[in-house]
This record gives C-alpha cells, structure tokens and sequence, in this order.
C-alpha cells in the first residue's frame, strides 16, 4: 500500500512539475543596463540636480559632507521626494560602483521635524561630533548608518556593510564631521 503511494505521488510530481530536459542558452550579447539608463529610470538624477531640486523647496542652501568613504566610485546619483508637501520630503544622494556591488554609499537628508525616530534598540555606539552634537551608529537591512543633526537637518550616513573593514564608524564620523559650518 505504502508502494503504491509513493508511487502516485512520484508520478503526481512530474506531472505537476514536469520534466524539463530543455538545455538554455544565454545570448553572449546580453549585457546589464548601464547604471545611468537604470538609475533614472527609478527616479534618480544627477546628485547636483536633486541637491537643487531639495534647496529649491526649502528655499535654503544645504551643506552635505566635503569628504566621502575611502573606497572607489564610478557615479552618483540623487533624488529629492517630495511626497505629502512639505511632510516626508528628503533628499538621497547615492554613490555606487559598477564593478563593485558592495561600494554603496547613501546620504539621506530631512528636515528635523519629520527625522526618523531611533529606537535605542538598534544603536551600537554612540559618537560626539566636532560641534558637540550627539551622533548613532547602528547596523540596519545591510548598511551601517550614521544618524546625526545639524542646522535643523537629520542626516543618515549609510554604507555597505560589506565594506565595514575599509569605512568603520570612525570613517563616518570623520566624513560628518566635514560639514562644512
């Protein structure tokens, strides 16, 4: 009876399943999209563009890190958000490496009024900047993240943490304090 069984379900399996015994072939022409087809296309411009873009809609200039991580880069990008008015609007600038997948750095910035809250569960550390403003490391979906205040601005420092042993949380704080005030 167990025979019989099995042998139902084993022939239930192929047929649901199938049998693919099909060999495919890739076509030795096929090549990934270039980062700048694929970037605007979710949104993104030049990171000069969005910089505007944000100053323009909070009628201020913004002041973002002189330095950047110790790793290589081929492009950035940005993208301001505008979503609900003048709630939620932030400001991402990304630098990324084509050739190197875990060189990802991003900088989001929001006014202060609508800054993500911070649950003291996900700090690490916790750093002092060069202005005496408080500054959180934590580890969040992959990145290591800076979180810090400045000129009623909340800006979050993310990078892979696959490249965590070149840009340690020192790095990051080195990199914020940059801001050139």
């Amino acid at each position: 009876m167990n025979k019989s069984i099995s042998f139902v379900l084993f022939v239930c399996s192929i047929l649901v399943l199938g049998i693919n015994n099909e060999t495919t072939y890739a076509n030795s022409n096929d090549k990934p999209q270039p980062l700048e087809e694929i970037y605007p296309k979710i949104g993104y411009k030049t990171a000069e563009e969005a910089i505007k873009d944000f100053e323009r809609h909070f009628k201020q200039n913004l002041e973002l890190p002189l330095r950047i991580p110790p790793i290589n880069f081929t492009h950035n990008f940005g993208r301001f958000s505008d979503l609900d008015g003048d709630v939620n609007d932030s400001l991402e600038v990304i630098f990324v490496n084509d050739k190197s997948p875990q060189n990802h750095y991003k900088i989001d910035v929001r006014p202060v009024k609508d800054k993500i809250p911070i649950s003291d569960k996900y700090v690490l550390r916790n750093y002092t900047l060069k202005n005496k403003n408080k500054a959180l490391y934590m580890n969040i979906s992959g990145l290591n993240v800076l979180a810090f205040e400045t000129d009623n601005w909340q800006y979050m420092l993310g990078i892979d943490k696959r490249v965590s042993d070149k840009v340690t949380p020192e790095v990051l704080v080195e990199i914020a304090n940059s801001i050139n005030r």
